[in-house]
């Protein structure tokens, strides 16, 4: 590596600007939990959640202080109880399958598609039983989930489809934004995610009754009497899940140029597949437009028979000579020892639907 690498910094003049005129306000919170316009949050949390849903094209979206914020009141708007189960990928970020476990329900995991990494939707269906409440794809490093095909095998059954887009802003599925076609999805706007306010999250959705529940739950449902009127009361113990002005101002800024932001990346990606192409035992994404990927991680698999190197040791080759960003591969959630040894969920413990063969990867390049 004769070239030194620099840090990519997507924070500008734009984020300057507008982080000042909000500190300066001094309102750097519009929230207030009570039956006022201010259930609803300050001037910029509106303003950005209005422009989310005219970017993505859904009625309603609801912005929080994180993706797993998110997760948790997506789940908690549903009817569901103690016990019921909610089908998972084990591909995926811990947090998937705590919001799960939050409200007492079981994650049923089915494994994935190795050409995808997302949820295998072929393998559902001998999963589905009377306890299932909803399927919660996992949109896996910027890859779309074929929600299509999920759709038709549950067969208008009264089960919902979730999906965790947190590494997906705009990715497209079958010229659909993904995140888009399920009953609720949703994107993270952490640090180190494509769009980056620091920390947050936005829940986007068609459905009236998951975007008003995910609203109370977001700010202390029990305290405000808003609607004391309706029955839809069941997990409606909220919590402080709102997002401040400064994010909202920030995520605003930063949405107006995830384009460009994902031109550069397709950039990047096509010189990759270019360059990597030339060497054997390696299996590439594949980066054709049909699929509008925009690859949060550039997953890269490893064929051991032709490899005279082990895993670890091309990680450590490729460190040493000044390679950043590489990863070396992904956490299987059904492995982690907490979930094994039962220790989170007492003595009974879950009825996990996979085996403990760990699902074998290779490396992943953060573009």
């Amino acid at each position: 590596m004769k070239l030194k690498l620099k840090k990519y910094n997507s924070i500008s003049k734009e984020e300057l600007k507008i982080t000042k005129k909000i500190v300066t306000s001094g309102k750097l919170s519009g929230f207030v939990a009570n039956n006022s316009e201010f259930f609803f949050g300050g001037k910029y949390v509106k303003k950005f959640e209005n422009y989310l849903k005219n970017f993505y094209g859904v009625r309603y979206a609801i912005t929080l202080n994180s993706w797993t914020s998110g997760l948790i009141a997506m789940i908690g708007s549903l009817d569901i109880e103690p016990g019921d189960e909610i089908i998972v990928t084990p591909w995926t970020m811990s947090a998937t399958i705590a919001s799960i476990l939050h409200w007492n329900c079981i994650p049923i995991f089915v494994d994935i598609d190795p050409d995808n990494f997302c949820i295998d939707p072929l393998k559902i269906k001998s999963k589905i039983t009377k306890r299932t409440k909803a399927i919660m794809v996992a949109d896996i490093f910027g890859l779309g989930t074929d929600i299509s095909k999920i759709k038709t095998i549950i067969n208008n059954k009264k089960i919902k489809i979730l999906s965790d887009s947190a590494q997906t802003p705009f990715s497209k599925r079958k010229k659909k934004i993904v995140g888009t076609q399920a009953d609720a999805g949703g994107f993270s706007l952490n640090y180190h995610k494509i769009i980056n306010c620091g920390e947050g999250g936005v829940i986007i959705t068609n459905n009236s009754r998951i975007a008003k529940r995910s609203m109370l739950l977001r700010n202390h449902a029990e305290v405000t009497n808003k609607y004391k009127k309706s029955k839809d009361l069941s997990n409606m113990i909220g919590f402080n899940f709102r997002m401040g002005e400064l994010e909202a101002g920030i995520g605003n800024e930063q949405y107006k140029k995830l384009k460009k932001i994902l031109l550069r990346r397709e950039k990047i990606l096509n010189l990759l597949t270019k360059k990597l192409s030339t060497f054997e035992g390696l299996k590439l994404p594949d980066i054709s437009r049909n699929f509008g990927n925009n690859f949060y991680i550039y997953p890269i698999v490893l064929n051991d028979s032709c490899m005279k190197l082990g895993r670890k040791k091309i990680l450590k080759t490729l460190s040493k000579n000044g390679m950043v960003g590489i990863y070396p591969g992904y956490q299987n959630i059904h492995l982690l020892k907490n979930l094994q040894k039962k220790i989170a969920f007492g003595s009974k413990g879950f009825p996990w639907s996979i085996s403990k063969n760990k699902i074998k990867y290779g490396l992943g390049l953060c573009p």
